[in-house]
């Protein structure tokens, strides 16, 4: 008869539940809670670096409006657009960067993992910031561009086709996945279901 390692059930397992490979049983990797977190980390940087050079470039263009020859024929309802406008475009800025304020602030009180959590959550409200943003934006353009009641029409239909990209096909993910999260929030099946990710 084979021996039990030390450490285990009787049944093979750690007995802090765990796999005996020391795979992580609801996302298929083998880590630590520090270890997910530095992974999610360095996830959430690129999704940020993405992010803000959109933000930066709408941001500088939307400053750069206000110095235009032209932005002294605005009519009133267009200024209080562009004020909006550019007051969503700063708050936007303040949540996507945020993260990186939290993070240094942060750093060395061994607060990763919660980090993580906070940073994601301030991201997903700059995405919706930016959702209002850019609409808002292209209220703005369409209406100095068109005069007429198009530009609503066109922009409903960009915050529609906006809201299916961000939100709609996630969630669809989501649902056709059955739902199934591990910890870290990542599916714990293949896109097939037919078993754990590496």
């Amino acid at each position: 008869m084979g021996q039990i390692p030390a450490g285990s059930d009787g049944a093979g397992r750690d007995r802090d539940g765990g796999d005996p490979a020391g795979l992580n049983p609801r996302s298929g990797r083998r880590e630590t809670e520090e270890e997910r977190a530095d992974r999610q980390w360095g996830d959430l940087l690129q999704e940020l670096r993405v992010a803000q050079t959109g933000v930066q470039i709408l941001f500088g263009f939307l400053l750069a409006v206000v110095f235009q020859p032209r932005f002294a024929d605005l009519s009133d309802v267009d200024r209080n657009i562009y004020v909006v406008t550019v007051m969503l475009g700063s708050a936007t800025a303040a949540a996507l960067i945020g993260p990186v304020s939290y993070h240094r602030l942060l750093t060395g009180r061994r607060m990763k993992p919660q980090t993580v959590t906070w940073a994601s959550r301030l991201t997903k409200l700059g995405l919706g910031l930016l959702f209002c943003t850019m609409c808002s934006t292209l209220l703005l353009i369409l209406r100095v561009a068109l005069h007429n009641v198009t530009a609503l029409w066109l922009v409903g239909g960009m915050a529609l086709w906006f809201l299916v990209c961000w939100f709609v096909f996630p969630l669809w993910a989501i649902a056709r996945g059955d739902g199934r999260r591990s910890a870290d929030g990542e599916d714990a099946r293949d896109a097939d279901g037919s078993g754990p990710r590496s």
